[in-house]
This record gives structure tokens, sequence and C-alpha cells, in this order.
């Protein structure tokens, strides 16, 4: 019988946590090291253009149960992160796991899948739903391959090679992953990344980077091979409790299809899903955030936030997409409660009747609003 992809890897983690359990105690005299995490997540979604969620009162659903599994030997340790989605969002799915070695406090290498360095690190967006960057695989995205980390005196730097995405057998590019990826009849391959950043200050606490990637775009129909790059600038301020993050990208994709087949687009993948986008863009992102700290017993910390994304598409006729989240993050001791108020235009994943909206988008598209609760317990 062959078992389902979900049913694997549950099987694989909780042997790898048992095994991981063993080996701690048999070897506890060589300062083995394992911790265990994880997260069990549910929400609440009301989307104002459904009317289904209109007459429903919206919808509760199961969002994700999630193992962290943390080990280390010396110089040596493993991180990852496996996710249980519902089937509709992609199943079983492995975020992101790497070995790395770390001699000393300047150097780090890691092997595995691997978080891409790109743009602000680890993420440009405070909500729970990102910016539009993460659905342009700009954010929050590992891929396989090996990664070099340099630290000293403020200044970070990482030179990262990527074989491909991760790969998950198939000819094409399962939906069933965490970041978003190319996917369809191109694939992800031989990528480069370069990564800088400076932070100085003490009160006033700036960081400012530059991002750069390229690599190929391989059709699997024609066997030829494309390009595709991407580059960033970024910088982000913390003052006492108050923190701000903007970004400016620009990508370009660059596949070569069958004859006669579109180039202005390719299709992207993750969470059980696909969409297209322009093959050319630029998008700009800024987001500020306020910490109010609690000493309640039902509230340890408030985190107000507004993230702001646009999206131009360098495309004739091309209009832009824009994205913005109101939100705010509520933490109860090991509980955290995240509620989105997303407003958005051209988005194809908010509205009707816009499957196409990060390619060209269409005029006068009306804004749509969507309302997004996580609640869940962190271990």
């Amino acid at each position: 019988m062959i078992l389902g992809r979900d049913r694997v890897g549950f099987i694989t983690v909780v042997l790898l946590v048992l095994l991981g359990t063993v080996s701690l105690l048999a070897q506890e005299a060589d300062n083995v090291k394992l911790r265990l995490g994880g997260a069990l997540r549910f929400g609440y979604k009301y989307a104002a253009w459904s009317e289904d969620h209109k007459r429903e009162g919206g919808l509760l659903v199961y969002d994700v149960f999630r193992l962290n599994p943390e080990a280390s030997y010396g110089n040596f340790s493993l991180t990852a992160d496996y996710r249980f989605y519902a089937t509709a969002s992609g199943g079983g799915m492995l975020k992101y796991g790497y070995m790395s070695y770390t001699p000393n406090e300047r150097h780090q290498v890691q092997l595995g899948l691997v978080p891409v360095p790109f743009g602000v690190m680890p993420c440009a967006s405070s909500s729970f739903l990102f910016n539009l960057n993460y659905l342009l695989g700009l954010e929050d995205e590992s891929d396989m391959g090996l990664r070099y980390v340099y630290n000293y005196r403020g200044w970070e730097a990482s030179v990262a090679f990527y074989k491909n995405a991760d790969w998950f057998g198939g000819e094409e590019a399962s939906p069933s992953r965490f970041g978003f990826d190319v996917a369809g009849r191109n694939r992800e391959v031989n990528q480069l990344n370069l990564y800088l950043h400076r932070q100085w200050g003490n009160t006033w606490q700036h960081q400012i980077g530059l991002s750069s990637m390229v690599g190929g775009l391989y059709n699997i129909d024609t066997q030829a091979m494309g390009s595709r790059y991407a580059t960033a600038l970024h910088y982000t301020l913390d003052y006492g409790a108050l923190s701000f993050k903007a970004q400016y990208s620009r990508y370009g994709m660059y596949s070569r299809p069958k004859q006669g087949l579109s180039t202005d687009y390719v299709t992207m993948t993750a969470f059980g899903a696909t969409h297209p986008i322009a093959s050319e863009g630029d998008t700009y992102s800024a987001g500020l955030g306020y910490r109010i700290p609690f000493r309640l017993p039902w509230l340890s910390e408030l985190y107000l936030y507004n993230d702001f994304s646009m999206m131009h598409k360098r495309l004739d006729g091309a209009h832009n997409t824009y994205q913005n989240i109101l939100g705010c993050l509520i933490t109860t001791g090991p509980i955290q409660t995240y509620v989105d108020w997303a407003l958005a235009r051209n988005h194809p994943d908010m509205g009707l009747g816009n499957a196409e909206g990060f390619v060209r988008g269409l005029p006068n598209q009306p804004w749509q609003s969507y309302l997004y609760i996580n609640l869940g317990y962190y271990f």
C-alpha cells in the first residue's frame, strides 16, 4: 500500500522526534541537546465579497499543527519546521529544515531547505497575512541549497546557492509548499543570492541592507533555460516600542516556453493554490508597529501594526495592485491571537473575477475587504 504524503510526513516527524529523544538519552554525556516546539492554530475568516460568508457570518477553520524540532551537538545543529495544514491548503509540508555548522559567532554554514536571504529578514511584514512580496516569492521563502552567513560588529553578509526550489517529486512544482515558487511548466534552478546589511545605533536602532538574486528558469517543454533576477533595498528602525520597516524590490522572470505561449507572466504556487504574476515588476512596502506591554493574567502584550504594499507591473496597460493590512497581535502567555483587516485592489485572492490581478489587473477595480483572526497555542 502506498501511504499518502501527509501520513508519510507525519510518521517521518514522529520517528525523528523519537529517534532524537533516544539519542539524547543515550548520548547525554556527549552534550547532545534536543528541543521540540510547535503550535496548534485555528482561524476565523470573513470575506466581504462572499455571499456565503454574508449569510453564514464567516467561517471558523482549522489552520495548522506544526512541529519545530531543534538539535545541537558541539558546533553542529539541526533546525526544522514541519506543518500539517488542511488538504485544501496544501496538507503536510516542510517550511524549512537544514543542518548548520557554526565554528564561532562570526561564521555559519547552512545546508538543506534553507531560508533565502532577501529583503527585510525574516519578514518585511508584521501581519499574519504578510504583504505582496510574499505572494511573489520574495518573502519568507526557503529553497534547497547552501548558505554562508558572516556577522561582525553590526554587519551581516550572506552568500547562498540554491540548486532548486523545494522538490517533493513530480515533474512540476507541487502546491504543497509554504513559500511561493515558480510552477507550471517552468522550474527555478541554479539560484545565487547575495545579501548585506548594516546595523547601528542604541536608542534609535537602524538597519539598512541590499539584496540581490539571479537564477535560471528552466522550461520543461522546450528544455530551454530562461533567466530571472530580483533586487531589493530595505530599511528598518526600532525606537523603544515603535518599529518601522520599508522595502523596494524589483524582479524579472524571463521564461522560454513553446512558441505562441505568452511570456508576460509566470505561474506561482503555494498552499494548494496557483496564481499567475507579471513577468516584470516593482514592489513597495512599508510597515509601522507599536508594542504595549501589560501585566494582566489575560494579557501580556498588545502589538499594533499596519502593513502597506503595492505592486507595479512592467507590462503595457497593466494596473497596480494595492494591499493594506491593519491589525494587532494579542499575546497571553503561550497564546497568540492575530487580528488582520485587509483591504486590497486588483488582488487575485480578494474578490471575484480577477484571477489575473497580479498580471495586468482590471481598470476601476473596486477595493475588497477581508477579516482574518488567527488563534494559536505555541509551545
